[in-house]
């Protein structure tokens, strides 16, 4: 159960910057970009078309380069984790998933498997570092200056610069357990911004509880760390565990953590950029418009104001950037691979699910395709009612569709086929009414309240049908296989010998397509 260590990578975005140019997916731009619309709209073509990671050398108002497009692609997502292949995504969730619903093991082999988890979580734990590089340059009180980062404007009518990228670091006023998550925070002076985050998230239960207390919440926010460290704070998985055990987990080394210098939290040493700040409960500011992951503006609307007191970065840094929008984007591949780390996670939660998929064409969370081994009348709707309470990221998807095991989830020929010759829409359709919903959701009648579908595309059985069914079509194995051997022989070999078996709807097959055009260009 134990995974490969990713080394040095893990550490340092330096490293995986240079990494991805040893692999020839790093492009640097020494030309002039403006950092307002005009780097995001080159870096959201290059994107679309399945290009490198960019490095922006030479940004208007500033001597600080951006890097963007880091992990456009899934094979960067992979290897910003230390991993070589997608498949391994998945023996980190088995991971996962033991310590998500541990019980005692049966027999030596198991007992070996719980032995490697203890090992590897022990291997996990930070540490704390005494000469960290994000202390190299200190800035103080009127000193604090965010004029000198390059920060974006991605689209039009977007109200201000953002950060999208940063490590968002607050602590649990009672408790004192921090919390790491990832949220958009919007330019509002040279030393304050408003971050948006949802009222379910960590940093918004610390605000709420420091307005009980009467208390300001101090807030840290890290800026060009490792992508790894960004894939663990955007997991959600309701295991007990800090967001930088799940990163050690992630990489198979503890995190360093360096002290902040004037609030009482802990960063990644090896951060580019640290803001430290804090938040006033009752003192929040006008935040948006902002292009968002639905393809639309979000709302306008009151978020808390943080007001920075000291800014912190190593000598010469790097501004870590990224944008949302309708897919394909950044953030979709960082979707992709959660998925495949949720997988063994969720049938453990719901033994009945063989396979599951969001696509990312679909925002990657608002429509789920299941298979199951269906054995009784009703069990796809129990399958679905299932899936959407096994883990708090799914309770904002609005579509499942259940499909039977021989289905291929990730195939959308083979999902429509279902869907167009198992359904009657009078019987197979179940929706749920007024569920709290997404509140970024425009198509939802009242905002943050909205319904739910279900979709039955599975082989009927006993009462769920009046009538008999037709057989599937189906070759015996043994003529699929004459025929395979027999390929060569017909001249037929350049076309292949097997059914594709995508992994993605559309736009990834093609991506990968014209990435192996390029390399062999």
């Amino acid at each position: 159960m134990s995974l490969k260590k990713p080394g040095a990578s893990s550490r340092d975005m330096r490293d995986f910057l240079a990494l991805l140019e040893s692999r020839g997916q790093l492009r640097r731009i020494t030309a002039a970009v403006d950092p307002d619309l005009e780097l995001a709209a080159i870096s959201d073509r290059v994107l679309a078309l399945g290009g490198p990671a960019l490095l922006f050398e030479n940004v208007v108002g500033s001597k600080i380069p951006v890097a963007i497009n880091l992990l456009g692609t899934m094979e960067r997502v992979v290897w910003s984790m230390g991993l070589k292949e997608p498949k391994e995504l998945e023996k980190l969730g088995e991971k996962l998933a033991l310590l998500q619903q541990p019980r005692p093991p049966k027999g030596i082999k198991e007992t070996k498997l719980f032995a490697g988890v203890l090992w590897d979580l022990l291997k996990a734990r930070p540490d704390t570092d005494l000469t960290p590089k994000c202390h190299q340059k200190i800035y103080k009180g009127d000193d604090v200056d965010l004029n000198q980062i390059p920060l974006i404007r991605p689209w039009p009518m977007d109200a201000s610069e953002v950060i999208t990228l940063g490590l968002v670091i607050t602590k649990d006023p009672e408790t004192g357990v921090p919390n790491v998550g990832v949220y958009r925070l919007q330019k509002q002076t040279s030393n304050s911004m408003t971050v948006h985050w949802l009222s379910v998230r960590g940093g918004a239960g610390h605000l709420r509880k420091a307005r009980a207390l009467g208390q300001k919440l101090e807030i840290a926010i890290a800026l060009g760390v490792h992508p790894l460290l960004i894939m663990a704070a955007a997991t959600p998985i309701p295991v007990q565990l800090s967001e930088w055990l799940f990163a050690g987990l992630y990489s198979g080394e503890g995190v360093r953590l360096a002290k902040c210098k004037t609030i009482d939290l802990e960063v990644p040493s090896h951060s580019e950029i640290v803001l430290e700040g804090t938040i006033d409960p009752e003192e929040e500011l006008i935040d948006g418009p902002f292009g968002d992951h639905m393809g639309f503006y979000g709302n306008v609307e009151s978020s808390p104001l943080i007001r920075f007191h000291c800014m912190t970065h190593r000598n010469n840094p790097t501004f870590l950037a990224t944008f949302s929008g309708r897919p394909p984007k950044e953030e979709a591949m960082l979707a992709i691979a959660l998925n495949r780390i949720y997988t063994p996670i969720l049938k453990q939660q719901v033994p009945e699910i063989v396979d599951f998929f969001l696509p990312m064409e679909a925002l990657s969370y608002k429509l789920a395709i299941i298979s199951i081994e269906k054995v009784y009348p009703g069990q796809a709707k129990k399958a679905a009612l299932a899936f959407w309470s096994a883990l708090p990221q799914f309770t904002y998807t609005k579509f499942v569709v259940v499909v039977d095991a021989s289905i291929n989830v990730r195939d959308p020929r083979q999902v429509v086929w279902a869907l167009s010759s198992k359904v009657d829409p009078q019987r197979d359709l179940s929706i749920i009414e007024n569920t709290p919903f997404d509140s970024l959701d425009f198509a939802s009648e009242n905002i943050g309240l909205g319904g739910r579908l279900a979709i039955d595309a599975t082989n009927k059985i006993g009462p769920e049908k009046q009538h008999e069914w037709g057989e599937v079509l189906s070759r015996p194995k043994e003529l699929e296989m004459r025929v395979n051997k027999r390929w060569d022989e017909l001249g037929l070999s350049d076309l292949g010998n097997n059914e594709p078996d995508p992994t993605l709807f559309g736009y990834v097959i093609d991506q990968l397509i014209q990435q192996k055009t390029s390399t062999r260009n």
